[in-house]
């Protein structure tokens, strides 16, 4: 398994990546949560900031089944990213600076080229997965678009679109399979030290195939934990987002020498 990875070396400088037990993940919310208490006036703003605009794009898509489930599968997607502020606070934290809402703009700012251009990587992303969710529901969903009240509970409870359910999960789990490789640690690297895009997000990767169990669960505890955000109508994100936003930067720390 550790092959693959290792010849990343021969194309990449690449930081040395840590193995850690599979359990480690809840002890990156624990001190997610620690810093989040720390600094819970700036954390809340980002979580405010992010789940209004959330709210915002689910409900201009509400008519659209297609636009819907694509915006919140892409919020997982573009969430490394939407984070970044979050990872500052939590930098400044630890090294016993000042972590206001002010000070990580400020840091935002001061690493905005590499996170330009992780984001445009993510806008591509993103906007190839809005046009193959559409796709998918051209070829493999027949009939009118249900109710949004009831639509998961017609197409993906219901047994009726099986061949539209599987096709849509395995296009969309590779995506996010992909994504999730390559920006798990990739964000707070870029904020953390002097390294461009490409290395960053090929440690990432490192990082994952080193711990296929832990990030198994991280993964899970990130699927698990946005959804309660969205079955909430987006209330829960307001503390949820900060608290897997400072988790990740502890993740990053933890995984990344």
């Amino acid at each position: 398994m550790d092959k693959p990875f290792n010849t990343l070396d021969r194309h990449f400088h690449l930081p040395h990546v840590r193995q850690v037990d599979a359990s480690r993940p809840l002890m990156w919310l624990r001190m997610g949560w620690d810093d989040m208490r720390a600094n819970f006036g700036a954390s809340l703003a980002y979580g405010l900031i992010f789940a209004a605009i959330g709210y915002v794009i689910l409900a201009y898509a509400a008519d659209l089944p297609y636009l819907f489930t694509a915006a919140i599968s892409g919020f997982f997607l573009v969430g490394p990213l939407a984070a970044a502020g979050l990872y500052e606070i939590s930098r400044r934290h630890e090294r016993g600076e000042s972590a206001t809402f002010a000070d990580s703009l400020r840091g935002l700012r001061e690493h905005g080229d590499h996170l330009l251009y992780y984001g445009a990587f993510l806008a591509v992303v993103l906007l190839a997965w809005e046009r193959l969710s559409a796709i998918l529901f051209a070829l493999f969903y027949e009939g009118v678009a249900p109710d949004l009240g009831n639509f998961f509970a017609d197409v993906f409870l219901s047994g009726a679109y099986t061949h539209f359910v599987v096709s849509y999960l395995v296009v969309g789990g590779a995506i996010a399979g992909v994504v999730f490789a390559l920006s798990v640690v990739s964000v707070p690297m870029l904020m953390d030290r002097k390294s461009d895009m490409v290395t960053a997000m090929m440690t990432s990767a490192r990082a994952v195939g080193f711990n296929l169990g832990a990030m198994a669960v991280w993964a899970a505890l990130i699927v698990v934990l946005i959804g309660i955000g969205f079955a909430t109508m987006m209330i829960g994100m307001v503390a949820l987002l900060p608290l897997l936003g400072h988790a990740t930067w502890h993740a990053y720390k933890d995984l990344v020498e």
